[in-house]
């Protein structure tokens, strides 16, 4: 009966519905309570007292329902329909203020928001977890209170007590929401030449003058106002990037007992016509004289600024992922049904015309692929969103700047590595549908332009390897670096004569080697001639992803095999154990000897790069 429903299915192709979402929430909580372990920290950071696993359990839950029932229905609505920019107003699609409203008053933005200001005060980990679902879910949508997040943290830290007192409480609850505006028409990553002026007047405010563009949730009609954080130059600063101040430039204007005022000199002159993420407004936002607040100390704005860049780009990060787990899964579910070819072995399912795509094991490579990605970078992602809270809330110095330098050494290598990969195995995915993975219908094409965006904002990703190298590393005389060897290394000697581990120990070992060695290569190249430095900048990001990952799959290993060899009860999911054991397998022998490639580029220098004039491109 199931055969025979599989072979209708599979012959009804155009009936077949758009993309589904399940959240993995057994693997979040795997990675959150085995993993992590982060009742541990119960007695040690706030929040973590009050994540309890029924109360973990709940809040994942209840994201998983938001994100499946509300979110992901309206992401074909989002890239079908986008925003109209009417008389200054945008639209965002049909649902989305339904959904937002749902987010608002389900309490999701202010989940980790602190309590000082309405917040419930929850782990900085947990809200990765839920941001990731959402993303899953339907990215476009989840970019509008996105930002929010990273915008609070910016004038949490650099705000005076009035600012936060003014802002922090609405965008917490969601009644406000925050942007950043950096990028403008003739300068994106060279922040140095931007041109947008603040003028400053009697009264301590600043009239912000100048056009940005590609600002995401710029302009929206979900909230009732948007805080625009502004760099803009103060005239008579010093020139280029030590001159960039930081502005709050409200949408419309608050009083000091927090009422809206008038409309301010902000507006979206323009909505950019882009490639996906359709459902997002991404704005050209024209500031004419418009009345902006100081943040911090003039002339630092850049400083407060990276604050919140750096907190988007571990969003972004998993956002690379979010694309890569919903195309997984939709994949997953059309290589079962889909029958085509025998299996090379012979037929698995004699009594039907063809057999599942599943069978063929090039369909594997890139399910499987696609899987140890998935599963390798959330659990990354979530040991990156436990160490966030340790910086802000750790109780020892030492601790706290260790987890400073780990976090700083390895953001833009979740950055741009998460994001590519995470790009390559969406498209991994649609492949996996052959042409119908082209066809609008199935949704997977979709799923693969949200994707291409998330390699280029927030710092493209060749600039996330050049601050690996050029800033990362030999910061504070290589601090942070040596910790990682130190991390990973003590792993590998801790458990090396563990017989049951050696096929994921063996490996990752041999891998850190290599990374050692590019390591020490770069320190001889790259000072006497900087472009050997950026020939191996991107090859050296991925050494690091590869090695950081499978120092996670070793661990989950690790965590496995002792599960499967002291069962917790008789409810204990072998199951499950064992398929992760199967995908660190994979992980180390498919995956992680592609360090070897890269440590050969790597010294192959930069001449087969540089010596070809430029005229002759």
């Amino acid at each position: 009966m199931v055969q025979t429903a599989m072979l209708f299915r599979s012959t009804s192709l155009r009936t077949t519905p758009m993309p589904t979402y399940t959240a993995p929430v057994r693997d979040m909580q795997f990675i959150l309570h085995e993993l992590l372990k982060i009742d541990r920290y119960n007695d040690l950071m706030p929040g973590f007292a009050e994540a309890s696993s029924d109360t973990v359990a709940a809040i994942l839950e209840g994201a998983a329902q938001l994100s499946q029932e509300v979110l992901q229905p309206l992401n074909a609505v989002g890239d079908r329909e986008g925003c109209r920019l009417e008389n200054g107003q945008v639209i965002t699609p049909t649902g989305f203020k339904d959904a937002y409203q749902a987010v608002v008053d389900g309490g999701w933005t202010g989940l980790i928001g602190d309590p000082e200001y309405g917040g419930q005060g929850l782990p900085y980990v947990l809200g990765l977890a839920v941001s990731e679902m959402m993303a899953s879910a339907n990215m476009a949508f989840t970019m509008y209170p996105g930002l929010t997040s990273g915008a609070m943290e910016a004038i949490d830290i650099g705000g005076t007590a009035e600012q936060k007192a003014l802002y922090l409480p609405k965008m917490v609850s969601g009644a406000w929401t925050g942007t950043m505006n950096l990028t403008e028409p003739h300068c994106g990553t060279d922040l140095g030449l931007l041109r947008t002026k603040a003028e400053p007047q009697a009264d301590g405010s600043y009239r912000i003058t100048g056009t940005k563009i590609f600002i995401s949730a710029g302009e929206h009609d979900l909230a009732e106002n948007i805080i625009h954080l502004v760099l803009a130059k103060i005239p008579g600063g010093p020139e280029g990037v030590k001159g960039i101040s930081l502005f709050i430039v409200p949408k419309f204007l608050v009083h000091p007992d927090g009422r809206l005022g008038e409309r301010n000199a902000v507006s979206c002159g323009a909505l950019e016509e882009k490639m996906g993420i359709h459902g997002n407004a991404t704005c050209v936002m024209n500031y004419d004289g418009a009345v902006g607040y100081l943040v911090g100390e003039a002339h630092k704005g850049l400083r407060t600024m990276f604050i919140m860049m750096n907190a988007a780009r571990l969003a972004v990060a998993v956002q690379g992922l979010s694309q890569s787990e919903v195309a997984y899964q939709n994949a997953v579910a059309y290589c079962k049904e889909r029958l085509q070819g025998r299996s090379l072995r012979g037929p698995k399912f004699p009594e039907l015309a063809a057999d599942p795509l599943i069978v063929h094991p090039d369909i594997r490579r890139m399910l499987m692929t696609a899987r140890v990605f998935n599963e390798g970078a959330r659990a990354l992602a979530y040991w990156a969103g436990l160490t966030v809270d340790i910086i802000r809330k750790h109780p020892d110095a030492e601790t706290q700047r260790k987890a400073e330098d780990l976090l700083g050494l390895l953001t833009p290598v979740m950055k741009a590595y998460f994001t590519d990969m995470g790009f390559h195995s969406t498209n991994l995915c649609l492949q996996c549908f052959g042409g119908h993975g082209y066809i609008a219908q199935w949704g997977m094409e979709q799923l693969v332009r949200d994707a291409r965006i998330t390699q280029i904002y927030e710092g493209a990703n060749g600039i996330q390897a050049l601050d690996l190298i050029g800033r990362k590393l030999p910061a504070n005389k290589g601090r942070a670096i040596q910790l990682f060897f130190a991390l990973v290394g003590g792993f590998c000697e801790k458990y090396e004569d563990n017989a049951a581990l050696s096929p994921f120990v063996r490996p990752l070992t041999e891998a850190l080697e290599r990374l050692i060695e590019a390591t020490q290569w770069l320190m001889q190249h790259a000072i006497s001639n900087p472009d050997n430095g950026g020939a191996a900048s991107m090859d050296y990001l991925y050494m690091m992803a590869l090695v950081t990952l499978g120092y996670q799959w070793a661990q989950v290993a690790r965590i496995c095999e002792n599960q499967l060899s002291n069962p917790d009860d008789d409810s204990f999911d072998r199951a499950f154990y064992q398929n992760k054991l199967v995908c660190a397998e994979f992980f180390m022998e498919k995956v992680l000897p592609e360090t070897m490639a890269h440590l050969a580029k790597i010294q192959a220098g930069a001449d087969a790069l540089m010596t070809l004039r430029a005229d002759a491109f």
